[in-house]
């Protein structure tokens, strides 16, 4: 069922959506609550291309490329990859049933234009999910590159900045990053186990576990349709199915309580969120790493957090810091927790979910959205609007 809202107002937003505690047994075992030192230790989420399978990739894009064709005219049938997705698939699985996270290394870059490995970066998803737009324009591939962008302001976007940006989520089931340059000083992506940061909280203070259930607003930063509120309400942590979803983003909580109508959060909220933020960042909990060129992250959204340190960046244009970021709805993915329909759109698994339609969501959207849904064989629901 598809559920779409009208109006943020859904329920008391000090009640919570999911009993915090009825939660599985427990996720002490599972792989998505790790350490720094599980990630240390191992190297299971780490998948190394070999020579055949990167030069299959670059190969099949360039093959494909047409000068002027937009990404969303592009099908997954014009890239001949073989050799290549059962590794990339371990790296999916990975996200959805190991550690919430993966990276992919040795993406061709030696000789690939930044043209090029954007279509690449592309071509993957077009194999594994749909693409969600990302912003005000409607954008289904963003640069991450410093154009002199705010943060901190109420329609700032990271992405656009050289800023360290809080821990977060971004708004689809899995985000995929691929670097093409790397920043000379800094940039370093850090990432934290949301689920073990919610067993720390529950474990050290309860009573701020289970705030973490009730609804927080959430601002849309002044990138919703027509029909959308500014802003909506969810809860961070939820469960659903047996399984245990957790998500969090500071800038937008801070630019929701800015804007008018909003209600103001509870103090043990604020003193929930705070904490939460200060588990995350513990040396035992967070993990550091540089992505190089010719890495790709992949990140699941409900069970991994993840930030990154400011940066100094390249005077010469052609080598600044840039990398391409791509929001997918899985075909696997698992159905949501009470409340977060109002950041995807739907609960339902499986279903095309999440993105932000922004601005310019027009017909070659649409088109896009339903061909590429039927080429993975997902349901897709009327609202897929989301915003975390």
């Amino acid at each position: 069922m598809t559920i779409v809202l009208h109006s943020p107002i859904v329920t008391s937003h000090t009640e919570p959506l999911s009993d915090s505690t009825n939660l599985p047994e427990h996720a002490e075992g599972l792989p998505c609550a790790w350490t720094v030192a599980d990630i240390e230790n191992e190297s299971r989420w780490i998948f190394r291309l070999s020579a055949p399978e990167a030069n299959e990739l670059i190969v099949g894009v360039r093959r494909a490329y047409v000068a002027g064709k937009s990404l969303l005219d592009y099908h997954r049938e014009n890239f001949d990859f073989k050799l290549s997705l059962p590794r990339l698939a371990d790296a999916f699985r990975e996200v959805r049933d190991g550690r919430g996270m993966a990276l992919v290394k040795n993406l061709p870059r030696e000789g690939v234009s930044a043209e090029e490995f954007e279509l690449m970066t592309w071509a993957i998803g077009l194999y594994f999910g749909v693409a969600r737009p990302q912003d005000r324009q409607s954008r289904y591939i963003n640069v991450v590159k410093d154009v002199g962008g705010v943060y901190r302001s109420p329609t700032g976007r990271g992405y656009s900045t050289n800023s360290e940006l809080d821990f977060h989520v971004d708004g689809s089931d899995v985000v995929l990053l691929s670097c093409y340059n790397q920043a000379p000083v800094g940039g370093m992506s850090m990432c934290t186990s949301s689920i073990k940061a919610y067993e720390v909280v529950r474990k050290e203070r309860p009573e701020l576990a289970a705030a973490l259930h009730t609804p927080y607003p959430f601002s849309r930063n002044g990138e919703q349709t027509e029909d959308e509120p500014p802003w909506f309400l969810a809860p961070l942590a939820g469960v659903e199915g047996g399984h245990l979803f957790c998500a969090w983003n500071r800038n937008r909580l801070e630019n929701a309580l800015k804007t008018e109508g909003v209600p103001p959060i509870t103090s043990l909220q604020r003193e929930a969120v705070e904490y939460l933020d200060t588990v995350v960042r513990r040396p035992d909990l967070m993990y550091c790493m540089h992505l190089e060129p010719g890495d790709l992250q992949l990140l699941s959204n409900q069970t991994v957090l993840h930030s990154r340190t400011s940066f100094e960046d390249h005077a010469d244009e052609s080598r600044k810091r840039t990398l391409y970021r791509l929001w997918l709805a899985t075909p696997d993915s698992r159905e949501l927790p009470p409340g977060w329909e109002h950041a995807y759109g739907t609960r339902e698994g499986g279903a095309v979910r999440g993105g932000t339609k922004g601005h310019h969501y027009d017909e070659a959207c649409r088109r896009f959205d339903k061909r590429q849904a039927q080429a993975m064989n997902m349901k897709q629901p009327e609202s897929t609007r989301s915003l975390r």
